[in-house]
């Protein structure tokens, strides 16, 4: 399995998906039903490839990605050719930028002291799609880019 079995939760909400990937692989109800008993592995393994492809066709549209942490945030621009990074970091040991109120305290106070803001550039590795997975598996979320780009414009504009 390349990236992770999607959730209990996730299968249910792809279910009708889930029925037209197994038509492809000439599995029915009824040669499903018997594979989970008799043969538990391979309905496993049908899982997996399943999990995979859905993760692929999500990874390969995924174009900003963002991270929060008590201190930092990270802004992901997932561009054809690299990855391009907005990194906010917050040296106030009493700002939590998990919170509503450290949030909006960076909002106020973009321009304080404590506020440091970073850019860089990345190449992928090999598997561009397997980045921006490990990315997510870290904790970042997928996103319009709405936030990317309002700090793309501030930083733009303080040049």
């Amino acid at each position: 399995m390349k990236y992770a079995r999607l959730s209990k939760e996730q299968l249910e909400e792809l279910h009708q998906e889930f029925i037209n990937f197994l038509a492809t692989q000439s599995i029915d109800a009824e040669e499903w039903a018997k594979l989970k008993t008799e043969k538990p592995e391979v309905a496993e393994a049908e899982i997996d490839v399943f999990s995979d492809m859905i993760w692929e066709g999500v990874l390969t549209k995924v174009t900003h990605l963002e991270h929060f942490s008590k201190d930092q945030i990270h802004l992901f621009y997932l561009t054809a050719e690299k990855m391009h990074l907005i990194a906010i970091k917050v040296k106030n040991p009493e700002i939590d930028l998990l919170t509503d109120k450290g949030y909006t305290w960076l909002q106020n106070n973009l321009l304080d002291d404590t506020v440091n803001f970073f850019n860089a550039t990345k190449d992928y590795n090999a598997d561009k799609n397997l980045d921006k997975f490990n990315l997510i598996k870290e904790g970042a979320q997928i996103t319009k880019g709405n936030l990317y780009n309002y700090f793309a414009k501030l930083l733009d504009n303080k040049k």
